[in-house]
């Protein structure tokens, strides 16, 4: 069974930070890459950031330098560290793999709001 289930996220103030979390099981994390998407109101879901099995990674130029993905395979548990928060930001985030699984397999998603 297939399972994503993201936390972590709130509302911030511009310039503040927040880590979000995804656990996953542990079928997909073990032989994929995952990634955090995030999809805005009005935008399509974008990838911001990616992980492989190894553990190079690759984001978005929008988060480059901002925005820090990480993987714990003891936990089967991706992070996403995100620091000097826009406005811009402000999303749902959700984690999936990469390329991502088929409709039917996202998980809630954690909402994001960068606001003063």
């Amino acid at each position: 069974q297939v399972q994503l289930v993201e936390s972590g996220g709130g509302l911030v103030q511009p310039g503040g930070s927040l880590r979000l979390s995804c656990a996953a099981s542990g079928r997909i994390f073990r032989i994929n890459a995952m990634g955090w998407f995030r999809q805005a109101p009005g935008k399509q879901r974008e990838l911001v950031a990616q992980i492989t099995r190894l553990g190079m990674t690759n984001y978005a130029d929008s988060v480059k330098g901002r925005f820090t993905i990480s993987r714990d395979d003891t936990k089967n548990t991706v992070y996403l560290q995100m620091n000097s928060l826009k406005p811009e930001d402000t999303a749902v985030y959700y984690c999936n793999t990469v390329p991502h699984l088929p409709p039917g397999y996202w998980g809630q998603g954690t909402q994001v709001s960068v606001s003063s």
